[in-house]
C-alpha cells in the first residue's frame, strides 16, 4: 500500500492533537508525519505511534513534498497558507471556515457526499461541527423526501471553543466552590451553572455567524439550495459532545417507524430511542468517539410533515478531526 506524507497546520491545537490521534487509530498510511505550528511551538517534541516527531515552522517551504494537509488552524492561518499548500501539489483539507462557502472548494461529510471530493481543485473544507453533527443524523431523512426547512437548537459543550473552554468550566466550578470570584477570559460569561446564548458574532438580522453556518453550509452539503433553517446556539457547561435538538420538516410524511428505521441503517449513526426505558443520547455517552446517536424522534405537533429529533455527538472527533481524516480516506481511495 502507498504511504503518503502528511502535515498538520496548526498541530498543538484541540483539534491538530486529536488529529494525530485519529490518524493513529485509524491506521492512515502516513510515510511521513509533519507537525505544523507557529514559532512559539518549534522545537517541541511530541510522541506518535512510537516516533518522536519535532514541531516545525508553518511557513511556505514546509509544505513541500507533501501529499496532504490537514488545517487545525483559524482562518486567517488557512487564508495565508493555502496557496502555498495547492503550489506544492498537496491537497489542503481545512477545518476552518475560511473557504466552506466558495463554490470551487467542496464541504464534504463522507457519510453524505463522499462524490463531491471527487471536484476539488487542491482545498477541501471540513463543515462546522454542529452541521456535520446534525446533517449525519438526518440525513436518511432526505434519501426518503427531501427536507425542507429545519428548526435547531444546539447545546455545544465548552470544548467546542478549543482547549481553553474545559479549563475555564472547571476553573470557575472550583473558584465557586470556594466562594471565590473568577474572570471569565475564553467565554464572555461564567459558564459554569450558566448557558449563553450566543456563539459567533452577530451575522444576519440577529442570526449568529455559528447559526447561519447550518443553513449556508447545509444546503451545499445537502445539495438543497432552498433549504431553510431557523437555528439557535447555545454554549452549555458540559465538557465535549455537541446536542441538538431538530424538527425537520420534509416535502412529503415520513412516519416515526420510516424515520427510525432509516436512520437505524444510516452510516455514522447509532439510534438510541426508548424513551420509557430512559434511553436516549446524551452528551457522556457520545464523548471520545465518532458516531453521532439520535433518539426522541417523535411526530412534530405543530406541522404535518415534521419530526423531532435529538442528537449528540463529539465535535472535537466526527465534528472536526474525525471528518477530516475520513475526508483523507477519500483521497486516497481515488
Amino acid at each position: 500500500m502507498r504511504e503518503y506524507k502528511v502535515a498538520i497546520l496548526g498541530a498543538t491545537g484541540a483539534v491538530g492533537q486529536e488529529m494525530m490521534k485519529i490518524l493513529a487509530e485509524r491506521d492512515f498510511p502516513v510515510a511521513e508525519l509533519h507537525l505544523l505550528a507557529s514559532e512559539r511551538s518549534v522545537g517541541k517534541e511530541v510522541t506518535w505511534k512510537g516516533r518522536t516527531l519535532t514541531v516545525e515552522l508553518a511557513c511556505d517551504a514546509a509544505f513541500e513534498g507533501m501529499d496532504i494537509v490537514l488545517g487545525a488552524a483559524e482562518n486567517d492561518i488557512a487564508e495565508r497558507f493555502a496557496p502555498a499548500i495547492v503550489k506544492a501539489g498537496a491537497v489542503f483539507v481545512d477545518n476552518s471556515s475560511a473557504f466552506r462557502l466558495d463554490p470551487n472548494v467542496p464541504l464534504i461529510v463522507p457519510e453524505i457526499n463522499p462524490e463531491d471530493a471527487k471536484k476539488h481543485h487542491g482545498i477541501i473544507s471540513n463543515p462546522n461541527c454542529t452541521t456535520i453533527v446534525s446533517l449525519t443524523a438526518i440525513n436518511a431523512l432526505n434519501a426518503i423526501s427531501p427536507i425542507e426547512s429545519i428548526v435547531a437548537s444546539s447545546y455545544q459543550a465548552v470544548s467546542g471553543a478549543g482547549a481553553g473552554g474545559p479549563l475555564e468550566l472547571a476553573a470557575e466550578v472550583e473558584a465557586l466552590r470556594e466562594g471565590k470570584t473568577y474572570e471569565p477570559k475564553v467565554f464572555q460569561y461564567q459558564i459554569a451553572y450558566n448557558v449563553i446564548p450566543q456563539i459567533g458574532g452577530e451575522a444576519f438580522e440577529g442570526y449568529t455567524s455559528e447559526e447561519m453556518k447550518m443553513q449556508n453550509e447545509g444546503r451545499k452539503i445537502l445539495h438543497l439550495p432552498e433549504l431553510k433553517v431557523s437555528c439557535t446556539c447555545v454554549r452549555v457547561p458540559v465538557v465535549r459532545s455537541h446536542s441538538v435538538s431538530l424538527v425537520v420538516r420534509t416535502k412529503e410524511k415520513i412516519s416515526v417507524e420510516q424515520a427510525k428505521e432509516a436512520i437505524a441503517k444510516a452510516p455514522g449513526c447509532r439510534l438510541v430511542d426508548d424513551l420509557k426505558n430512559r434511553i436516549y443520547p446524551m452528551p457522556l455517552d457520545t464523548s471520545d468517539q465518532d458516531i453521532v446517536f439520535v433518539g426522541r424522534i417523535r411526530d412534530d405537533l405543530t406541522s404535518d410533515n415534521g419530526l423531532n429529533i435529538w442528537c449528540c455527538g463529539d465535535q472535537v472527533r466526527k465534528g472536526a478531526a474525525t471528518n477530516a481524516v475520513q475526508i483523507a480516506e477519500l483521497l486516497i481511495e481515488k
